[in-house]
């Protein structure tokens, strides 16, 4: 008589496989979101936003938020239905069950965590160089860039407890940066030094008020994009389906105030054509309302904050690899787990080597920043469709449920902020368009690959 367990019919090598470190609790995933949306958008973009519209720079942060926040239901219902690594690509999988579309969704997805933490990097750069009055130009600028994110690697490779714990740190000093804006923006509002008018001008110019602000969205959009990165450590957090509507909500609120009062502050202070300058508008506002202010110690937390999206990005960015090894959509090896640190080793040094490459290559901020979010509103029109297909899929535990509205208003939005028509610079279609390229040509090697195994 023999007495078989659910585990020993389990193949071992399975069983022995190790798996990802529930270290996510509730507040840190509070943080992670939070200084993932506070991160490169405000504190690099804020000018370039300023630049498409005028004074009325808050309008299309908050536009951005509300199509962000359409979406974001829909990812809530599928994280809490399937909280796995792999976000997108595993709830498009499941939804379509197409090879070619889950890799390229995954691919996207990937390459938007490259694009975005290749703009912090090069942030991060361009605020040394600024902050400490050294500047430095050229390839220094790459070099620096290069260098963080190496070092972001090896962070990452350590442990997902280190890392949210570095990330909820950097969020605390991002958070403090912003502070610093309000409180500056306080005491000039209250001396009577500027006109807090500015902030409302609707003179945007013989388009009217529409398509700038649409254009303007396109690019602010990228600043609201770091809700999705949480889903892919769902493996990662504990509790998912308790933690995650909380805390979603709660972050996107948190970053959208913050947005709009430091976007008021920005336009009141600095007059418009010297914040749409260079990547640093936020430094401005200190050397423009503070002089007195040491620019160093802002530059100092410019470039955490700048930093921590980067840090954040690289690690949605191994994790989803990680994940759609998992699901069998890519190669076993990228899914290998170093079993002491239980991260996703092989993963991390992939997404790190393609990160530099952009560093290396592509280069400005506005267009990768821009670039980002063109793939992910492509993608964040699949999710918006692949959260109503999967309603069929019924599972045994209790879930977040959107609205059917919500969801089609979501896919409508997306897909609406994908097209020409918003005024969207042309590098950054050429730019995603080389990068799916290259997903189409690695879906190929990897089919070969994987029936070679």
């Amino acid at each position: 008589m023999s007495d078989v367990t659910e585990q020993d019919s389990t193949p071992r090598a399975d069983r022995d496989k190790p798996k990802l470190k529930r270290a996510i609790g509730p507040g840190l995933l509070l943080l992670f979101i939070v200084g993932d949306v506070l991160g490169t958008g405000i504190y690099a973009l804020t000018g370039k936003v300023a630049e498409e519209v005028g004074g009325i720079v808050w309008l299309p942060f908050l536009v951005a938020f509300v199509v962000a926040a359409l979406t974001a239901c829909s990812y809530l219902e599928l994280v809490t239905k399937y909280p796995k690594a792999a976000g997108a690509a595993l709830y498009t999988e499941k939804a379509f069950g197409i090879h070619f579309v889950t890799f390229l969704v995954a691919f996207a997805v990937m390459s938007s965590g490259l694009t975005s933490s290749s703009t912090a990097a090069r942030a991060f750069a361009e605020n040394f160089s600024n902050g400490f009055g050294l500047e430095l130009g050229g390839w220094m600028i790459t070099l620096i860039g290069l260098g963080f994110v190496a070092a972001i690697a090896l962070i990452n490779m350590r442990g997902v407890g280190e890392s949210v714990l570095v990330n909820a740190v950097f969020t605390c000093i991002e958070l403090t940066g912003l502070i610093i804006i309000l409180v500056i923006g306080m005491l000039v509002f209250g001396a009577g030094d500027v006109d807090i008018g500015k902030a409302f001008d609707f003179d945007t110019g013989e388009d009217g008020v529409f398509w700038p602000v649409i254009a303007g969205t396109t690019l602010a959009f990228f600043a609201m994009v770091g809700f999705e990165d949480s889903v892919n450590m769902a493996e990662e957090t504990k509790d998912p389906g308790r933690n995650f509507p909380k805390m979603l909500f709660a972050g996107l609120i948190i970053a959208a105030i913050l947005y709009v009062l430091v976007s008021v502050v920005a336009v009141s202070i600095v007059p418009l054509d010297q914040l749409s300058e260079g990547d640093t508008p936020l430094l401005k506002v200190v050397e423009a309302g503070a002089p007195g202010f040491p620019p160093w110690i802002f530059g100092l937390i410019t470039m955490i904050a700048v930093g921590n999206s980067a840090l954040i990005n690289l690690l949605m960015a191994s994790r989803l690899i990680y994940g759609m090894s998992e699901e069998g959509v890519l190669p076993g090896v990228l899914g290998k787990v170093n079993r002491k640190r239980r991260t996703p080793v092989t993963a991390i040094l992939f997404t790190t080597v393609l990160a530099a490459g952009l560093i290396t290559f592509v280069g400005a901020v506005p267009q990768l920043g821009g670039t980002t979010a063109l793939l992910l509103l492509g993608v964040f029109t699949v999710v918006n469709i692949a959260v109503l297909v999967l309603r069929k899929d019924k599972v045994e535990h209790d879930h977040f449920r959107t609205p059917t509205w919500v969801a089609i208003a979501g896919a409508v939005t997306c897909a609406f902020l994908v097209g020409p028509w918003t005024g969207r610079d042309p590098a950054q279609y050429g730019i995603a368009a080389v990068l799916i390229g290259i997903g189409i040509v690695l879906w190929v090697v990897t089919r070969l690959w994987m029936r070679r195994e």
